[in-house]
């Protein structure tokens, strides 16, 4: 006898940017803003999107497609886990409200779709150097930079990886 399932809720919160308005109407603000390719989860990633949260009442992430991750060039191979896993993943944690993506090399055109009332990068990005801070900030908005509380990087990961398996 097999069993049927539902879907689990957090699929409820991976969003097509096409249809974003409706979504984004029914989030409590202040929305915040954050963007990643997010790969290969790890502790920092958790942190930085926990901190992200705190800054308001709901936090939209924009994750960057797989074309966009390979664009970015950080490897030949990245990313390692395709756009659709890397979303489920991310909309199962508590602090993600809303995951989106974008498919061109800044998240500029859904930044303006969303309109954040708080947007934030990691400690790596100064805050004038934030893709839409200048939009950001003129619509009344905040604009944060948080500092990475630890050390872990997917591509430190993905090496480890690959020496402990001998290649």
């Amino acid at each position: 006898m097999s069993m049927s399932y539902p879907a689990p809720d957090f699929e409820n919160k991976i969003c097509p940017p096409e249809v974003l308005a409706e979504k984004l109407a029914a989030l409590p603000r202040p929305i915040v803003f954050t963007n990643g390719c997010f790969d290969i989860l790890h502790r920092g990633h958790v942190t930085y999107l926990a901190q992200a949260r705190a800054l308001g009442a709901s936090l939209v992430l924009g994750l960057n497609t797989d074309a966009s991750v390979k664009r970015l060039g950080k490897g030949d191979d990245r990313p390692i886990n395709n756009e659709l896993n890397r979303a489920a993943v991310l909309a199962a944690l508590q602090s993600v409200d809303l995951v989106t993506w974008f498919d061109s090399d800044t998240p500029a055109e859904l930044i303006e779709r969303v309109k954040p009332d708080v947007l934030v990068k990691g400690g790596d990005w100064a805050p004038d150097k934030i893709v839409g801070s200048a939009e950001t900030l003129a619509r009344g908005g905040s604009v944060h930079s948080i500092p990475f509380l630890f050390a872990t990087s997917t591509t430190e990961t993905i090496k480890k990886i690959r020496t402990v398996d001998g290649q």
